[in-house]
């Protein structure tokens, strides 16, 4: 049974950090495109960041989150660094077709349950 499992989400100030990571078991995703994404409240999921051959960013996460992989660990990483409040949503992590580094949430066959990151003015 495939799995992912997001972790390291919480509650944090504006101008703080995080580092979440998901844990993948039941295959190993070393060639295929991981993904993070974003969902807030009454807001439709959206792209984050993704790593395959290279790492792409939202705009709006550029410069203050990183995404990196261990392959030994099947594991995927998000340091998210000079959080804002609008940061605030549930974070998932997902295991893409080894097609590209795709920012559509429909290329993505696996997906973790989420990990809430909360960011306080």
């Amino acid at each position: 049974q495939v799995q992912l499992v997001e972790s390291g989400g919480g509650l944090v100030q504006a101008g703080g950090s995080l580092r979440l990571s998901c844990a993948a078991s039941g295959r190993t995703f070393s060639s295929s495109p991981m993904g993070w994404f974003r969902q807030a409240p009454g807001k439709e999921r959206e792209f984050v960041a993704v790593i395959w051959s290279s790492t792409f960013y939202a705009d709006s996460v550029k410069g203050r989150f990183t995404v990196s992989r261990d392959n030994t660990k099947n594991t995927v990483y998000l340091v998210m660094n000079n959080l804002k409040p609008e940061d605030t949503a549930v974070y998932y992590c997902a295991a893409g077709r080894p097609l590209g580094a795709s920012r559509l949430p429909s290329e993505y066959d696996y997906w973790g349950q989420g990990t809430q990151v909360t960011v306080s003015s």
